[in-house]
C-alpha cells in the first residue's frame, strides 16, 4: 500500500526521528490516504514533548501547547505536531479536565474516536493499526475505539461525528456503536451550537445527506431539530405527493446541488441549497388543512417556514449571509412563474437576480421529490422559466431601480422633492419598464414622471 506523504511533512517526521523521538502522521490523513482521498490536513504525532519539538524547529507557534500541540512553520505552510497524550477525566461530555503526556503511541491512539481515525504511519514502519482500522475501512464500518459508550461519554460530539462520517464515506455504523448512539444521544444537549452546526453542515454537503435520517431514527433530531420529527409523521395526501413531508425533504436534500465531484455550485452555494431543502417545508405540519377536494393543503407554509428557518439557523449560529439567503429562498420556493416575458421580468424584480439560479435549482430538487406521475409538466414549466430568464439577461432588460435610466437625482432636477412621492414615482416607472422594456429611456421616463407629479400614488 503506497502512501504518498508530502515532502515537508516527511521532513518534520524525519527531523524528530533523527533527534531520537518517534513521529508519525496520524488520524484522518492516514484514513484518507488509504481510501485514495486527498487529506484536508496533515496531523503529526510524536513522543517529543512540546518544548523538545520547539528545540528542533526554528519557526514554531504555540497554538495549543497546554494540550501538547505546537505548529511548525515550513516556508508558508504550517503543520500541527502534537505530543502523545492521555486524556484525563471528562467533566462536560466534551473536554477532558486535564491531559498528560505519554511515551506510548498505543495510549495516544486508544483515546481517539473511531478505529479508522486511530491509525498512524511513517515511511520507516508503515501503517500502525492497533485497533482494526484498516479492516473497518475495508468493510465500510464506523466503529468506536474500545467501548462506544465510554467514547461518547467522553465527548458527545462523537455521536454526530459517527453519522457525519457515515455520510461522507458512505459507510455503515457498526452495531454496538449504533446502539451507543441511540443510548447516548441526549448528551448532545451539552454540546455547543457551533459544534453541532459544523457537523450538521458537513453531513448535509456530503454525497449521502440522506443519512440525516439516522439522526431521526436515533433520537438526535429531538435535540437539534425537533421540527423534523413532526415532518416525518405528516402525510401529504395530495395528488402531487407520494411521500411524507419528512421523506420528501430528505429526497429533495439529496437531489439538490448534485454530487460534490460535479462542482455544479460553489461550496457556499451548496451549503445554502442543502439547508434550504432541509428547511423549506418545515412548517407544513403546522399549516396542514383538508380541502373540499379531499386533499391536504399547506397554505402559508412558505412564509411561516421562512420565519422558523431564520430562528433555527440563528440558534445554530450560522452567519447572516447564509441565513438571509436560505430564508429568502424558502420564502419564494413555491412561487408560480407566469410564463411570459412580462411575467418573468416581474418575478425577477420581486425575487432578485442574485437568487434566480439558486431558486431554479430549489424548484428542480423540490419537483424531483414529488409524485413522478405529475412531474413532467412541472419540469417543462421550469425549463420555460429558465429560457425566459436567460432572454432577460441577454437582452439586458431592466428589472431593478438601479437599472432604470433615471434616478432620484434626475427627478430632483425635474422639480421633485425627496420623499415618499419621489419613491412612489420611481416604483411606478419601474413597473412601466418591466411591462415594456422599450420605455427605459431617460426622456420617456421624465415625461412619465411629470405626468405622475402631484397624483395620489
Amino acid at each position: 500500500m503506497k502512501i504518498d506523504v508530502p515532502g515537508k511533512v516527511n521532513n518534520i517526521i524525519n527531523a524528530l526521528i533523527q533527534n531520537g523521538y518517534e513521529a508519525y502522521i496520524v488520524g484522518g490523513c492516514v484514513r484518507d490516504m488509504i481510501l485514495g482521498r486527498e487529506p484536508e490536513d496533515w496531523d503529526i504525532t510524536t513522543s517529543a514533548k512540546p518544548q523538545e519539538v520547539k528545540g528542533i524547529f526554528r519557526r514554531t507557534v504555540d497554538t495549543g501547547i497546554q494540550h501538547g500541540t505546537v505548529t511548525v512553520l515550513m516556508d508558508k505552510e504550517h503543520f500541527e505536531v502534537t505530543t502523545y497524550r492521555v486524556d484525563g477525566e471528562y467533566e462536560d461530555n466534551r473536554h477532558p479536565k486535564e491531559v498528560s503526556f505519554t511515551s506510548s503511541l498505543k495510549e495516544d491512539l486508544r483515546r481517539r474516536d473511531f478505529t479508522i481515525n486511530a491509525m498512524a504511519y511513517n515511511e520507516q514502519e508503515g501503517i500502525i493499526d492497533l485497533f482494526g482500522g484498516v479492516e473497518d475501512l475495508n468493510h465500510g464500518l464506523i466503529r468506536c475505539v474500545g467501548s462506544a459508550m465510554e467514547r461518547f461519554d467522553e465527548d458527545a460530539l462523537r455521536i454526530l461525528r459517527a453519522v457525519r462520517f457515515s455520510a461522507q464515506l458512505n459507510f455503515q455504523i457498526e452495531q454496538l456503536t449504533m446502539e451507543a448512539v441511540k443510548k447516548k444521544s441526549q448528551l448532545l444537549k451539552n454540546i455547543s451550537a457551533e459544534r453541532i452546526r459544523t457537523e450538521l453542515t458537513k453531513l448535509l454537503v456530503s454525497d449521502h445527506p440522506d443519512r440525516f435520517k439516522i439522526l431521526y431514527e436515533t433520537g438526535i433530531t429531538k435535540l437539534i431539530l425537533p421540527e423534523f420529527n413532526a415532518m416525518m409523521v405528516t402525510e401529504q395526501k395530495n395528488v402531487h405527493h407520494i411521500y411524507s413531508v419528512g421523506e420528501h425533504t430528505l429526497k429533495a436534500v439529496e437531489a439538490v446541488a448534485g454530487k460534490l465531484e460535479e462542482n455544479l455550485f460553489s461550496m457556499r452555494e451548496r451549503v445554502i441549497l442543502r439547508l434550504t431543502m432541509l428547511l423549506h417545508d418545515i412548517e407544513k405540519p403546522s399549516t396542514i388543512t383538508l380541502g373540499k377536494d379531499g386533499q391536504n393543503h399547506f397554505y402559508g407554509h412558505q412564509e411561516k417556514g421562512a420565519i422558523t428557518a431564520k430562528r433555527i439557523l440563528k440558534e445554530l449560529k450560522f452567519d447572516n449571509d447564509t441565513i438571509d439567503t436560505v430564508v429568502h429562498l424558502i420564502r419564494w420556493h413555491d412561487y408560480r412563474f407566469v410564463l411570459t416575458p412580462h411575467g418573468m421580468r416581474k418575478a425577477v424584480s420581486k425575487i432578485g437576480k442574485e437568487y434566480m439560479e439558486l431558486l431554479f435549482e430549489v424548484n428542480r430538487a423540490d419537483t424531483s421529490a414529488k409524485n413522478p406521475a405529475k412531474n413532467k409538466e412541472k419540469y417543462d414549466k421550469l425549463k420555460e422559466a429558465k429560457i425566459l430568464y436567460k432572454n432577460i439577461l441577454e437582452q439586458g432588460d431592466c428589472v431593478t431601480l438601479k437599472e432604470l435610466e433615471i434616478n432620484g437625482k434626475d427627478l430632483i432636477e425635474a422639480g421633485f422633492r425627496p420623499g415618499k412621492e419621489m419613491g412612489a414615482v420611481l416604483k411606478k416607472l419601474l413597473d412601466a419598464v418591466i411591462e415594456d422594456p422599450k420605455r427605459n429611456k431617460k426622456d420617456i421616463l421624465l415625461e412619465m414622471a411629470n405626468n405622475l407629479k402631484g397624483r395620489n400614488l
